[in-house]
């Protein structure tokens, strides 16, 4: 479904929006609105300083760090840019291979960025097997639990591939979902990429609930091809007003095809959510 101005505030002055599906006008708005900077990332890693600078004045107010080369910059410098800008990264993401092997490194990048979440955002094709994965999800469960002991979190970020590759019948996603402990792995959802797989993005949400760590928020048009919020088919409004949305705390803008020169295709996704009542 299209998100359209029925979705947005009507004017500089603010003060009309319609209703969605009989929910009251205002009834709700988002948070922070978060960036993930995967979305920038040719920008941040040219100049991480100046890319913070402008997310911070198109209004971000979270970020979560992914790509770019983030991993082996200066993260005090990071931190304290962010802290001057008056942003927050609650969560980054880490490969799989750097839990496995610099676990230690991973946990104190994590702390001083200021993260409380470790987000795992891909699997690279040899894991994607029947046994590739069944050897994977027992590191999920570890790293779920080392990391709590660390007094951190962690979540798991979806592409398309858990949901279309189901060995035996059973997609990777149903399986890590029942074999891994909803209590130290939770999800992030890729919105985009559920949707884009065949799956119902409404009906998972409401199953998933409490286990939904945060959101990956990006539009699809309809020739299913990425585009900034708002510029696609979506109605976000109507999956942020369910049930199972109800805990969730951060909304990360990303366009993993975002085209150049990229800060006005993360500020039209802004101003979209920044507008949307549901």
């Amino acid at each position: 479904m299209i998100l359209s101005r029925r979705h947005m505030l009507a004017g500089a002055g603010g003060c009309a929006a319609l209703t969605l599906a009989g929910t009251p006008a205002f009834a709700a708005r988002l948070g922070p609105i978060g960036l993930q900077l995967y979305t920038v990332r040719e920008l941040f890693q040219k100049d991480p300083v100046a890319t913070l600078r402008s997310v911070a004045k198109i209004g971000y107010r979270e970020v979560e760090y992914g790509g770019g080369g983030y991993d082996a910059m200066d993260h005090g410098l990071l931190r304290r840019t962010m802290d001057r800008l008056g942003l927050r990264a609650p969560s980054i993401h880490v490969g799989y291979d750097a839990l496995l092997g610099n676990f230690d490194k991973s946990v104190a990048m994590a702390k001083a960025l200021g993260a409380d979440t470790i987000v795992l955002p891909y699997m690279t094709d040899e894991h994607r097997t029947e046994v590739g994965w069944q050897a994977a999800l027992p590191n999920f469960n570890r790293f779920g639990e080392q990391l709590r002991r660390a007094g951190l979190g962690f979540a798991y970020h979806n592409h398309d591939f858990e949901f279309t590759i189901r060995p035996g019948g059973v997609s990777l996603y149903e399986q890590l979902l029942t074999r891994t402990d909803p209590a130290l792995v939770k999800v992030e959802l890729d919105l985009y990429w559920v949707a884009f797989a065949g799956e119902d993005p409404a009906a998972l949400i409401e199953r998933l609930g409490s286990r939904i760590y945060g959101y990956h928020v990006k539009d699809m048009r309809a020739d299913r091809s990425m585009t900034a919020v708002g510029a696609g088919r979506t109605d976000f409004a109507k999956l942020f007003a369910l049930k199972g949305s109800a805990g969730v705390r951060h909304f990360y803008v990303e366009n993993d095809q975002a085209p150049a020169p990229y800060l006005p295709d993360i500020t039209t996704s802004f101003r979209t959510l920044r507008s949307l009542r549901y």
